[in-house]
């Protein structure tokens, strides 16, 4: 899969057939319209395009600096690239962007732009200038440009009861496998590993401290979940700790820390992550977050989260 960060970058040469959308979180009903998406595109002998904007257009032009999404962009390209996409263009939005008319959207972006032949899109998609043009005036623009457009019903769509809120919501409440079984993977989270206080290593259950730099990255409720990654071409697996409870003071009491943190602890694994970048990816939720009266008792739920993980990781369901 070729990525293109601006339009105007496009090898003209190449003809495509294009659908359009955030599609945050690539979820099971994204994946029914983009096999039909990559199906055409061999029959035709196209180029499969998927056409995505950011920043989100809620970021531009509602200013909802809260908004909060399920991939991010990279994890986004991550996921499209695996399902074997041509290409995923990713054009800038702006205010300018979103003033542009139906016909300039079109002639501009998908014939110009795009040289698309073929658009596949769901049946309440609307586009243009406050999103005032549907799917008959695609159809009519198709007619004028030379291109084709197919429509996915609404019974079709349907047959996929998932969407990205109905996942969004999961995750905020911490329902790691409905989240997981609507995506049709496992829940990710990406970041750079930073210097922590180091008071898991006194605990005996050291971790690393991941910092997600995009702030509009949907983190799961407060808990501890089960977590694998992939560090140096080898399966690792962990416990996760997300929240401000239990941390471990120098002085050995326990206290509350005024910022959310994300912190991993990989079993059977010592080596030294700082500096890098990593991804997790969440199997499943073993318990809230609590605050414990004593190191001792802390110790004692830690163990009992790590019988609980690999027991989690022992079952079939957890591999991908």
């Amino acid at each position: 899969m070729v990525t293109i960060q601006n339009i105007s970058k496009f090898d003209k040469e190449h003809a495509t057939a294009v659908t359009i959308g955030t599609f945050d979180g690539v979820h099971i009903g994204h994946r029914k319209l983009l096999t039909r998406l990559m199906n055409d595109a061999k029959l035709f002998n196209l180029k499969s395009t998927v056409l995505t904007f950011f920043p989100h257009p809620r970021m531009v032009l509602q200013h909802d600096a809260d908004i909060k999404l399920l991939n991010t962009i990279a994890e986004k390209e991550q996921i499209l690239e695996k399902i074997g996409l041509d290409y995923l263009m990713i054009h800038p939005f702006s205010k300018k962007f979103s003033r542009l008319s139906a016909t300039e959207f079109v002639e501009d972006i998908l014939v110009n732009g795009l040289h698309c032949k073929k658009v596949i899109i769901g049946y309440d998609h609307r586009f243009g200038r406050n999103r005032n043009a549907d799917i008959n005036d695609l159809k009519d623009f198709g007619s004028t440009f030379n291109f084709e457009v197919d429509e996915i019903p609404a019974q079709e769509i349907d047959d996929v009861s998932v969407s990205s809120t109905k996942i969004r919501k999961a995750l905020a409440e911490g329902d790691i496998t409905t989240a997981n079984l609507y995506l049709g993977y496992n829940y990710m989270l990406t970041g750079l590993v930073i210097k922590g206080k180091g008071l898991g290593r006194q605990l005996k259950y050291p971790t690393a401290n991941i910092f997600i730099e995009e702030s509009y990255k949907l983190i799961p409720l407060k808990g501890v979940y089960v977590v694998q990654s992939e560090i140096n071409n080898t399966r690792v697996y962990g416990m996760m700790n997300i929240g401000f409870n239990p941390t471990v003071s120098n002085t050995g009491s326990t206290t509350a820390i005024s910022k959310e943190s994300i912190e991993v602890h990989f079993f059977d694994f010592n080596e030294d992550l700082y500096g890098q970048k990593i991804q997790v990816s969440i199997l499943d939720r073993i318990r809230d977050e609590h605050k414990f009266k004593s190191v001792d008792a802390l110790k004692t739920q830690l163990a009992k989260d790590k019988a609980a993980a690999l027991k989690i990781i022992s079952s079939p369901r957890t591999t991908e």
